[in-house]
Protein backbone atom coordinates (compact mmCIF):
# COMPACT_ATOMS: atom_id res chain seq x y z
CA UNK A 1 0.00 0.00 0.00
CA UNK A 2 7.84 3.49 -2.87
CA UNK A 3 4.94 1.66 -3.94
CA UNK A 4 4.94 -1.54 -6.48
CA UNK A 5 1.68 -0.54 -7.94
CA UNK A 6 -0.84 -3.51 -8.19
CA UNK A 7 -3.21 -2.93 -11.42
CA UNK A 8 -1.37 0.86 -12.59
CA UNK A 9 -0.89 1.20 -16.57
CA UNK A 10 1.45 3.06 -18.20
CA UNK A 11 1.19 7.28 -16.93
CA UNK A 12 -1.11 9.57 -19.12
CA UNK A 13 0.62 11.50 -21.69
CA UNK A 14 -2.41 13.54 -21.92
CA UNK A 15 -1.70 14.69 -18.17
CA UNK A 16 1.29 16.00 -16.10
CA UNK A 17 2.73 13.07 -14.05
CA UNK A 18 2.68 15.68 -11.03
CA UNK A 19 -1.39 16.72 -11.82
CA UNK A 20 -3.07 16.99 -8.97
CA UNK A 21 -6.36 16.19 -10.69
CA UNK A 22 -5.75 12.19 -9.11
CA UNK A 23 -5.86 13.02 -6.11
CA UNK A 24 -9.77 12.94 -5.71
CA UNK A 25 -9.46 9.28 -7.26
CA UNK A 26 -6.33 8.24 -4.54
CA UNK A 27 -8.78 9.45 -1.79
CA UNK A 28 -11.61 7.31 -2.58
CA UNK A 29 -9.77 4.50 -3.52
CA UNK A 30 -7.83 4.49 0.03
CA UNK A 31 -10.79 5.36 1.54
CA UNK A 32 -13.32 2.71 0.19
CA UNK A 33 -10.66 0.21 1.30
CA UNK A 34 -10.33 1.37 4.51
CA UNK A 35 -13.87 1.29 5.05
CA UNK A 36 -14.26 -2.11 3.48
CA UNK A 37 -14.56 -4.23 7.26
CA UNK A 38 -17.46 -2.24 8.01
CA UNK A 39 -19.11 -3.98 4.90
CA UNK A 40 -17.80 -7.15 5.28
CA UNK A 41 -18.44 -7.45 9.35
CA UNK A 42 -22.43 -7.34 7.48
CA UNK A 43 -21.33 -10.94 5.84
CA UNK A 44 -19.63 -12.16 8.53
CA UNK A 45 -22.32 -15.47 8.53
CA UNK A 46 -21.20 -15.93 4.89
CA UNK A 47 -18.08 -19.05 4.75
CA UNK A 48 -15.04 -16.76 4.28
CA UNK A 49 -14.07 -18.68 1.09
CA UNK A 50 -17.50 -18.48 -0.17
CA UNK A 51 -17.30 -14.90 0.50
CA UNK A 52 -14.60 -14.66 -1.77
CA UNK A 53 -15.91 -16.41 -4.50
CA UNK A 54 -19.20 -14.54 -4.53
CA UNK A 55 -16.94 -11.45 -4.66
CA UNK A 56 -15.22 -12.81 -7.55
CA UNK A 57 -18.54 -13.68 -9.48
CA UNK A 58 -19.97 -10.33 -8.86
CA UNK A 59 -16.98 -8.60 -10.16
CA UNK A 60 -16.91 -10.39 -13.77
CA UNK A 61 -20.56 -8.65 -14.94
CA UNK A 62 -19.16 -5.14 -13.25
CA UNK A 63 -15.64 -5.92 -15.41
CA UNK A 64 -17.46 -6.91 -18.65
CA UNK A 65 -19.53 -3.44 -18.42
CA UNK A 66 -16.64 -1.38 -18.02
CA UNK A 67 -14.30 -3.25 -20.09
CA UNK A 68 -16.88 -2.61 -23.25
CA UNK A 69 -17.82 1.09 -22.31
CA UNK A 70 -14.50 1.49 -22.48
CA UNK A 71 -13.19 0.04 -25.69
CA UNK A 72 -11.43 -2.72 -23.86
CA UNK A 73 -12.43 -5.73 -25.37
CA UNK A 74 -9.31 -5.75 -27.67
CA UNK A 75 -7.01 -5.73 -24.82
CA UNK A 76 -8.45 -8.31 -23.01
CA UNK A 77 -8.34 -10.92 -26.32
CA UNK A 78 -4.54 -9.97 -26.54
CA UNK A 79 -3.93 -10.58 -22.44
CA UNK A 80 -5.66 -14.13 -23.06
CA UNK A 81 -3.91 -15.27 -26.25
CA UNK A 82 -0.44 -14.28 -24.56
CA UNK A 83 0.83 -17.10 -22.94
CA UNK A 84 3.42 -15.45 -21.48
CA UNK A 85 0.79 -12.91 -20.07
CA UNK A 86 -2.00 -14.74 -19.01
CA UNK A 87 0.58 -17.15 -17.09
CA UNK A 88 1.81 -14.13 -15.06
CA UNK A 89 -2.20 -13.07 -14.76
CA UNK A 90 -2.99 -16.66 -13.30
CA UNK A 91 -0.67 -16.64 -10.56
CA UNK A 92 -1.61 -13.01 -9.66
CA UNK A 93 -5.08 -14.23 -9.48
CA UNK A 94 -4.13 -16.66 -7.10
CA UNK A 95 -2.36 -14.22 -5.18
CA UNK A 96 -5.10 -11.69 -4.99
CA UNK A 97 -7.73 -15.00 -4.06
CA UNK A 98 -4.96 -15.49 -0.95
CA UNK A 99 -4.97 -11.68 -0.05
CA UNK A 100 -8.80 -11.47 0.21
CA UNK A 101 -9.27 -14.85 1.81
CA UNK A 102 -6.99 -13.93 4.64
CA UNK A 103 -8.25 -10.27 4.94
CA UNK A 104 -11.86 -11.67 4.93
CA UNK A 105 -10.80 -14.36 7.98
CA UNK A 106 -9.20 -11.81 9.78
CA UNK A 107 -12.04 -9.62 9.79
CA UNK A 108 -14.57 -12.36 10.45
CA UNK A 109 -12.42 -13.23 13.73
CA UNK A 110 -11.93 -9.22 14.63
CA UNK A 111 -8.21 -9.22 14.08
CA UNK A 112 -8.34 -5.73 12.56
CA UNK A 113 -5.32 -4.57 14.08
CA UNK A 114 -3.64 -7.52 12.13
CA UNK A 115 -5.13 -6.75 8.97
CA UNK A 116 -3.89 -2.84 9.47
CA UNK A 117 -0.89 -3.36 10.01
CA UNK A 118 0.00 -6.03 7.23
CA UNK A 119 -0.75 -2.85 5.07
CA UNK A 120 1.45 -0.74 6.89
CA UNK A 121 4.43 -2.98 5.99
CA UNK A 122 2.94 -3.80 2.41
CA UNK A 123 4.95 -0.26 1.28
CA UNK A 124 8.20 -1.89 2.99
CA UNK A 125 7.66 -4.63 1.58
CA UNK A 126 7.54 -3.27 -1.92
CA UNK A 127 10.99 -1.49 -1.64
CA UNK A 128 12.76 -4.64 -0.36
CA UNK A 129 11.26 -6.75 -3.57
CA UNK A 130 12.14 -4.15 -5.63
CA UNK A 131 15.70 -4.40 -4.61
CA UNK A 132 15.40 -8.02 -5.09
CA UNK A 133 13.46 -8.44 -8.51
CA UNK A 134 14.04 -5.15 -10.19
CA UNK A 135 17.19 -4.07 -9.34
CA UNK A 136 16.13 -0.81 -7.19
CA UNK A 137 18.85 0.90 -5.13
CA UNK A 138 17.70 1.75 -1.38
CA UNK A 139 18.58 4.96 -0.02
CA UNK A 140 20.12 4.88 3.47
CA UNK A 141 16.60 6.31 5.15
CA UNK A 142 15.01 3.91 3.11
CA UNK A 143 17.19 1.02 4.63
CA UNK A 144 16.90 2.81 8.61
CA UNK A 145 13.29 2.60 7.76
CA UNK A 146 13.09 -0.74 6.85
CA UNK A 147 15.29 -1.77 10.00
CA UNK A 148 12.84 0.07 12.33
CA UNK A 149 9.88 -1.80 10.71
CA UNK A 150 11.54 -5.19 11.25
CA UNK A 151 12.54 -4.44 14.49
CA UNK A 152 8.58 -3.76 15.14
CA UNK A 153 7.53 -7.03 13.39
CA UNK A 154 10.10 -8.85 15.46
CA UNK A 155 8.63 -7.79 18.62
CA UNK A 156 5.18 -8.61 17.48
CA UNK A 157 6.33 -12.34 16.35
CA UNK A 158 8.06 -12.83 19.93
CA UNK A 159 4.74 -11.73 22.03
CA UNK A 160 2.05 -12.09 19.35
CA UNK A 161 2.65 -14.72 16.75
CA UNK A 162 -0.88 -16.18 17.23
CA UNK A 163 -1.58 -12.86 14.60
CA UNK A 164 1.59 -12.21 12.85
CA UNK A 165 1.20 -15.01 10.05
CA UNK A 166 -1.73 -12.48 9.24
CA UNK A 167 -0.03 -9.00 8.60
CA UNK A 168 2.50 -11.08 6.86
CA UNK A 169 0.57 -13.22 4.61
CA UNK A 170 -1.08 -10.23 3.53
CA UNK A 171 1.70 -7.48 2.94
CA UNK A 172 3.69 -9.82 1.27
CA UNK A 173 0.84 -11.75 -1.04
CA UNK A 174 -0.07 -7.88 -2.10
CA UNK A 175 3.39 -6.77 -2.40
CA UNK A 176 4.07 -9.87 -4.87
CA UNK A 177 0.89 -9.73 -6.72
CA UNK A 178 1.88 -5.86 -7.06
CA UNK A 179 5.13 -6.95 -8.43
CA UNK A 180 3.71 -8.98 -11.07
CA UNK A 181 1.14 -6.92 -11.80
CA UNK A 182 4.42 -4.18 -12.67
CA UNK A 183 5.84 -6.17 -14.47
CA UNK A 184 3.52 -7.61 -17.08
CA UNK A 185 2.10 -5.57 -20.08
CA UNK A 186 -1.49 -4.74 -19.34
CA UNK A 187 -3.60 -2.12 -18.03
CA UNK A 188 -5.47 -2.20 -14.86
CA UNK A 189 -8.89 -3.09 -15.92
CA UNK A 190 -8.15 -5.92 -18.75
CA UNK A 191 -5.62 -7.49 -16.38
CA UNK A 192 -8.22 -7.13 -13.53
CA UNK A 193 -10.55 -8.93 -15.85
CA UNK A 194 -8.34 -11.80 -16.87
CA UNK A 195 -7.80 -12.57 -13.12
CA UNK A 196 -11.29 -12.59 -11.96
CA UNK A 197 -11.97 -14.74 -15.40
CA UNK A 198 -9.41 -16.90 -14.11
CA UNK A 199 -10.85 -17.25 -11.12
CA UNK A 200 -14.75 -17.70 -11.91
CA UNK A 201 -14.36 -21.96 -11.61
CA UNK A 202 -12.17 -21.97 -8.56
CA UNK A 203 -15.23 -19.59 -6.82
CA UNK A 204 -17.92 -21.68 -8.11
CA UNK A 205 -16.01 -24.66 -6.21
CA UNK A 206 -15.31 -22.77 -2.97
CA UNK A 207 -19.19 -21.88 -3.06
CA UNK A 208 -20.40 -25.19 -3.66
CA UNK A 209 -18.15 -26.86 -1.20
CA UNK A 210 -18.59 -24.66 1.93
CA UNK A 211 -21.35 -25.58 4.23
CA UNK A 212 -24.74 -25.00 2.97
CA UNK A 213 -25.72 -22.73 6.05
CA UNK A 214 -23.08 -20.38 4.67
CA UNK A 215 -22.38 -20.31 1.16
CA UNK A 216 -25.10 -17.78 0.53
CA UNK A 217 -26.60 -19.91 -2.09
CA UNK A 218 -29.92 -19.58 -0.37
CA UNK A 219 -29.59 -16.16 1.03
CA UNK A 220 -32.41 -13.31 1.14
CA UNK A 221 -32.99 -10.59 -0.85
CA UNK A 222 -30.68 -8.27 1.67
CA UNK A 223 -27.79 -10.74 2.04
CA UNK A 224 -28.17 -11.27 -2.02
CA UNK A 225 -28.06 -7.23 -2.23
CA UNK A 226 -24.53 -7.53 -0.05
CA UNK A 227 -23.11 -10.05 -1.66
CA UNK A 228 -23.68 -7.71 -5.30
CA UNK A 229 -21.62 -4.69 -3.21
CA UNK A 230 -18.79 -7.36 -2.56
CA UNK A 231 -18.16 -7.57 -6.30
CA UNK A 232 -18.85 -3.08 -6.42
CA UNK A 233 -16.45 -2.63 -4.01
CA UNK A 234 -14.06 -5.30 -5.34
CA UNK A 235 -13.94 -3.27 -8.92
CA UNK A 236 -14.70 0.52 -8.07
CA UNK A 237 -11.35 0.99 -5.90
CA UNK A 238 -9.62 -0.93 -8.18
CA UNK A 239 -10.57 1.59 -10.94
CA UNK A 240 -10.31 4.53 -9.10
CA UNK A 241 -7.18 3.74 -8.29
CA UNK A 242 -5.87 3.28 -11.80
CA UNK A 243 -6.89 6.28 -12.19
CA UNK A 244 -4.98 8.17 -9.96
CA UNK A 245 -2.08 6.15 -10.83
CA UNK A 246 -2.35 7.56 -14.31
CA UNK A 247 -2.60 11.40 -13.19
CA UNK A 248 -0.32 11.83 -9.90
CA UNK A 249 3.51 11.06 -9.61
CA UNK A 250 3.85 7.80 -7.33
CA UNK A 251 5.68 9.01 -4.70
CA UNK A 252 2.49 11.47 -4.04
CA UNK A 253 0.44 7.90 -4.16
CA UNK A 254 2.66 6.56 -1.44
CA UNK A 255 1.53 9.38 1.07
CA UNK A 256 -2.37 8.67 0.12
CA UNK A 257 -1.52 4.55 0.68
CA UNK A 258 -1.66 4.91 3.91
CA UNK A 259 -5.48 5.96 4.93
CA UNK A 260 -6.50 2.75 4.36
CA UNK A 261 -4.67 0.76 7.17
CA UNK A 262 -5.19 4.07 9.16
CA UNK A 263 -8.70 3.75 8.62
CA UNK A 264 -8.72 0.37 9.56
CA UNK A 265 -6.82 0.87 12.70
CA UNK A 266 -8.89 3.80 14.00
CA UNK A 267 -11.65 1.36 13.18
CA UNK A 268 -10.32 -1.44 15.46
CA UNK A 269 -9.97 1.19 18.23
CA UNK A 270 -13.50 2.71 17.85
CA UNK A 271 -16.31 1.49 16.04
CA UNK A 272 -15.47 -2.45 16.03
CA UNK A 273 -14.25 -2.65 19.91
CA UNK A 274 -10.44 -4.56 19.43
CA UNK A 275 -8.52 -4.39 22.47
CA UNK A 276 -5.63 -2.51 21.84
CA UNK A 277 -2.57 -4.54 24.14
CA UNK A 278 0.36 -3.05 24.66
CA UNK A 279 2.78 -5.51 22.71
CA UNK A 280 0.58 -4.32 19.31
CA UNK A 281 0.75 -0.66 20.12
CA UNK A 282 4.72 -1.09 20.50
CA UNK A 283 4.58 -2.35 17.18
CA UNK A 284 2.89 0.06 15.63
CA UNK A 285 4.86 3.31 17.07
CA UNK A 286 7.86 1.19 15.52
CA UNK A 287 5.72 0.86 11.93
CA UNK A 288 4.62 4.39 12.08
CA UNK A 289 8.28 5.39 13.02
CA UNK A 290 9.33 3.53 9.88
CA UNK A 291 6.54 5.02 7.75
CA UNK A 292 7.49 8.72 8.68
CA UNK A 293 11.12 7.85 7.71
CA UNK A 294 10.12 6.33 4.50
CA UNK A 295 7.80 9.40 3.90
CA UNK A 296 10.50 11.68 4.67
CA UNK A 297 12.66 10.04 2.04
CA UNK A 298 10.09 10.52 -0.52
CA UNK A 299 9.54 13.83 0.10
CA UNK A 300 13.50 14.70 0.18
CA UNK A 301 13.89 12.98 -3.20
CA UNK A 302 10.69 14.81 -4.53
CA UNK A 303 12.00 18.19 -3.92
CA UNK A 304 15.48 16.85 -5.23
CA UNK A 305 13.62 16.54 -8.41
CA UNK A 306 12.29 19.03 -8.98
CA UNK A 307 15.01 21.46 -7.96
CA UNK A 308 16.54 23.15 -11.07
CA UNK A 309 20.00 22.15 -12.40
CA UNK A 310 22.77 24.58 -11.80
CA UNK A 311 24.00 26.29 -14.92
CA UNK A 312 26.96 25.48 -16.07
Amino acid sequence: MNRIAPNSPAPDAAAPASSPRGLPYALGAYSLWGVLPLYLVLLNAVNPFALVGWRTLWTIPICAIAIAARGQVAEVKAALSNPRVFGVLVISSALISINWVVYIVAVQRGEFYAASLGYYINPLVNVLLGTIFLKERLSRLQWIAVAVAAVGVAILAVEAVDTLYISLTLAFSFASYGLLRKRVPVGALPGLTVEVMVLAIPAVVAIAVAPHASNGMRADVGLNALLLGAGLWTAIPLLLFATAARRMEYSTLGFVQFLAPTIVFILGLTVLGEPLEPVRLICFLFIWAAIAIFCIDLLMRARARRRPAPIA
